[in-house]
């Protein structure tokens, strides 16, 4: 079973803490292209805990949409959180997070964002097993969000196994 009229991811959505510092980044290092915004959302009812899970007085300040070249769009949130904000979680935490982007050259990707200032996280490691042949490595956002390079230019390993009949998408080639 699959749920019905199943196509693909759409949007992925994430809060900032600082929407102009976020679309700096998003546009001016990573290439987004922003679309368009909406907000503030304020209720004084129970809409935003029924609908969104948060706290009933919680402020969406605003919300913007951006393009990220052929993969799924972002939906990137600022909120006024009337009980407080958490820190972000850690990958290792349940609910933890990454957001991987597909580059065709990891090592220029790599050099590029040091050049703009943004941490990289340790060098490039080179997968094994199914996944040889793709390299990555993690970055930071300026608000501390943990994103990753990823790169397979020949495809990876399991993909030649004559036993495969599912390929994972790769955004190279969006009829995988």
């Amino acid at each position: 079973m699959a749920l019905p009229g199943l196509v693909g991811t759409e949007h992925i959505g994430v809060t900032v803490p600082d929407l102009d510092e976020a679309e700096r980044f998003l546009v001016d290092v990573l290439g987004c292209t922003r679309v368009y915004s909406l907000g503030p959302f304020e209720r004084d009812d129970d809409w935003m805990a029924v609908h969104l899970g948060v706290h009933p007085r919680t402020v969406m300040r605003e919300l913007r949409f951006y393009r990220l070249g052929t993969g799924p769009n972002l939906e990137v949130f600022q909120y006024e959180a009337a009980d407080g904000q958490a820190p972000q979680p850690r990958n290792s935490d349940i609910g933890g997070h990454h957001l991987a982007i597909y580059v065709h050259d990891l090592d220029a990707a790599v050099a590029y964002l040091r050049e703009q200032g943004v941490e990289v996280m340790g060098e490039p490691t080179a997968s094994t097993r199914h996944s040889a042949g793709q390299r990555w490595v993690y970055f930071r956002s300026p608000w501390g969000m943990q994103l990753e390079l990823v790169s397979y230019p020949e495809g990876k390993a399991y993909e030649k196994d004559p036993g495969t009949t599912t390929l994972l998408w790769h955004p190279a080639d969006p009829t995988a």
